[in-house]
């Protein structure tokens, strides 16, 4: 069975708007090789239309890009995509499937069924699956920065505190932080 991976941008003071993040050649290096590592991805819809709006468009040359990032964008086309929803039932983009039905029955299914692991990207999604004891592992880049605004990480709270345990630590050029932990069972 594959873990299930949360991976999130934040800064310092807990924010992961997407566009508070250092967006430089060493964040997209390690987003990169998560998904290289992971057999596929999980958003809520959310994320989903968000990632949806872009990278495709990259991925097709529609949008001019650097080399590396249309090259992300061709390996995110190619990822298996699920998307947990209740509210849309249609994902045209490429090896997009909806996950409806029973969270906890349906993403055990899915990391049984991925032995890569499965790479989590959506924080609304994550305190969901938190709370069902869904989470492995946590990898976060954390940010040098305090944005005093939200939404922040776990904003809707989680029942219990979660003990981790730290499975490397780097330094980035930009004062970014990329944090691995595991959770302690």
């Amino acid at each position: 069975m594959g873990f299930l991976t949360f991976s999130l941008n934040v800064t310092l003071d807990g924010c992961v708007d997407h566009q508070e993040g250092i967006a430089d050649d060493e964040t997209h290096a390690f987003f990169t090789r998560l998904m290289d590592e992971s057999g596929a991805m999980l958003w809520g819809r959310v994320t989903y239309e968000m990632m949806e709006r872009y990278w495709p468009a990259v991925a097709r040359g529609d949008v001019e890009a650097p080399g590396a990032i249309r090259a992300w964008a061709v390996k995110l086309e190619a990822k298996p995509k699920f998307v947990v929803s209740s509210t849309r039932t249609d994902f045209p983009w490429k090896n997009s499937h909806l996950l409806a039905g029973d969270l906890r029955a349906n993403v055990q299914k899915l990391k049984g069924a991925t032995p890569a692991g499965v790479l989590l990207g959506s924080g609304q999604l994550a305190t969901e699956l938190d709370r069902l004891d869904l989470i492995d592992e946590y990898q976060f880049l954390v940010h040098p920065r305090i944005a005093g605004h939200g939404p922040t990480l776990f904003q809707r709270g989680l029942p219990s505190t979660r003990r981790l345990e730290l499975v490397s630590a780097k330094p980035l050029r930009s004062g970014a932080v990329a944090l691995h932990y595991r959770r302690a069972r």
